[in-house]
């Protein structure tokens, strides 16, 4: 699939709906709960079960990100599936640091 900044996806086993804040420039398999997200609007594929391996959860407001940092997802649903790029699990982006006012 090819994300775009801005674009909408939505898990097939779960509650989970997230939105691109940066993309990679090439194609990606992005998947939530072991499945792989449609499009916002877009039918899911039926029969799809969460996998146990990949239940983790996501949270509403939270930001995901690649190791290599070329993807950004912002969770606007959260769910019980935990999101992949890849095969790749994505982590929870941390807070910058705000600078010290010593």
């Amino acid at each position: 699939m090819e994300l775009k900044a801005g674009s909408r996806w939505r898990s097939a086993v779960c509650d989970t709906e997230v939105i691109a804040v940066r993309a990679p420039s090439g194609p990606v398999t992005l998947s939530c709960g072991g499945a792989e997200m449609a499009a916002h609007g877009a039918e899911a594929p039926a029969g799809a079960l969460l996998d146990g391996a990949w239940s983790n959860r996501t949270v509403l407001g939270k930001r995901y990100t690649d190791p290599s940092g070329t993807l950004e997802l912002l969770c606007t649903k959260g769910g019980a599936g935990s999101l992949a790029v890849d095969g790749v699990a994505l982590a929870l982006k941390d807070a910058k640091p705000l600078p010290s006012s010593d």
